[in-house]
């Protein structure tokens, strides 16, 4: 026996009526790698429910509505804090719903995402929410991620939702000359590391996403990034019956949505992309801006889009900028100027100001009042932690960061100041 990558075995199989033996040499691969571990179909559609609050270890996604602050616990649930008081946040309770990354509120319905399913839980009550309908799936491809340096391999959809992965070694066999296909997944795979009121009355309209979201409500719709290149619409006028409406194929990898009256701004990883969405249901192409490959959230007010790329992330990108595009004429966008920033990740406007989450190099606002001027008019700039997504909000910014939910009072620019900070525990990342 000779060890290769493969190792070729010579069998001696003999015949049932030991009349004489035929040789067949057999290839043997062994390799290592990430083998799905399953929940059953009917487990996973009967898992959402609400625990008592937690403590934030993975902070992920951020969504504003009614005085409530939801915090997308990755990959688990979403923490329900009542921020009616800013300075003082509490939390209310967990909702799990297994590998949910995104979520909307349009009147007293939450939509969220959990794994291949849309779920539509109505919190009228927040501390009594129900799940009163989901549309399977939606997203067929999503899957957790596993160990990047391993491929995916003896992938069955039909046993149940892949919910994690565990390493094995496997040892395959097949007959030289044959087409060896493997059990190595080669199917299409989008992993999760990559997508003023009381309780009881809440407004009829739709809350505030970051500008990470992948989930944006359009009126009575819900646009959802159903994978990197497949837009959908999703009926959800009436949320025990959604329905979706339409689906739209895109030639880029689609990571952010950003809605400014009738028109959506898509962040992709080349480029932004401009839909009309006045008829929600027959999104249309109006114009597009290409970039250097690179993640790509965007925020836009009628004059502006500000767009940051940033390295160290799956687009391969190596530049770090926040990038200021000319929409007054959307059909025409154009880059006004480009300024170098440390790695930059969400980002927020409010009248004149700037938000921006630079990653390791914290919070920096800027007065944006002279695109061609921002670097130079920094307002603040908190350092020294990772910062990753904001909502500014008449006064108020919330952001998201590796050491948890920090709200600031920005009222008064000339004196920003932080009034609360909600910390993760001491297992996260």
């Amino acid at each position: 026996m000779r060890t290769l990558i493969k190792t070729s075995i010579v069998l001696l199989v003999l015949t049932a009526s030991l009349s004489g033996c035929m040789d067949r040499t057999v290839e043997r691969i062994t390799y290592k790698a990430n083998v799905p571990v399953y929940m059953d179909f009917n487990t996973f559609r009967k898992s959402f429910q609400k625990s008592e609050a937690k403590e934030i270890t993975f902070p992920g996604k951020i969504y504003f509505k009614d005085n409530y602050l939801f915090v997308n616990e990755t990959g688990k649930g979403i923490h329900v804090i009542d921020n009616a008081d800013p300075a003082n946040p509490r939390k209310v309770g967990f909702y799990e719903i297994p590998g949910n990354v995104d979520m909307a509120v349009r009147g007293n319905i939450l939509f969220a995402d959990s794994f291949i399913d849309l779920l539509a839980i109505d919190i009228t009550d927040v501390e009594k929410p129900v799940e009163i309908s989901r549309i399977e799936n939606v997203f067929p491809e999503v899957m957790p991620q596993g160990d990047e340096w391993l491929p995916y391999a003896m992938v069955d959809k039909s046993k149940g939702v892949i919910v994690g992965w565990k390493t094995e070694t496997i040892t395959e066999e097949y007959e030289p000359g044959s087409r060896w296909t493997g059990w190595i997944f080669r199917g299409r795979m989008t992993l999760m590391a990559n997508y003023g009121s009381d309780a009881a009355g809440w407004s009829a309209g739709a809350g505030t996403a970051g500008s990470m979201a992948r989930f944006m409500l359009n009126d009575k719709y819900l646009h959802v990034i159903a994978h990197p290149w497949m837009l959908k619409t999703v009926d959800v006028e009436n949320a025990k019956k959604m329905v979706i409406a339409d689906s739209v194929e895109v030639s880029r990898d689609m990571e952010t949505l950003f809605l400014l009256g009738g028109r959506m701004f898509v962040g992709t990883t080349t480029g932004m992309l401009i839909y009309d969405v006045t008829n929600a249901t027959k999104p249309v192409l109006i114009s597009h801006y290409d970039h250097i490959t690179a993640c790509d959230p965007v925020v836009a007010d009628e004059n502006y889009a500000y767009v940051t790329l940033r390295s160290g992330s799956r687009c391969r990108n190596t530049q770090n900028l926040l990038e200021v595009i000319d929409i007054s004429s959307i059909e025409h966008p154009y880059l006004v100027k480009s300024y170098p920033m440390y790695n930059p990740h969400g980002l927020g406007i409010d009248d004149n100001l700037l938000f921006i989450c630079d990653g390791a190099a914290g919070l920096k606002i800027y007065d944006r009042s002279d695109p061609l001027d921002i670097i130079n008019r920094k307002v603040a700039h908190y350092p020294d932690f990772f910062t990753y997504d904001v909502i500014p909000m008449k006064g108020v910014l919330m952001l998201v960061g590796e050491k948890g939910i920090y709200q600031y009072d920005y009222s008064d620019p000339e004196n920003i100041v932080q009034i609360s900070h909600i910390s993760i525990s001491s297992g996260s990342k």
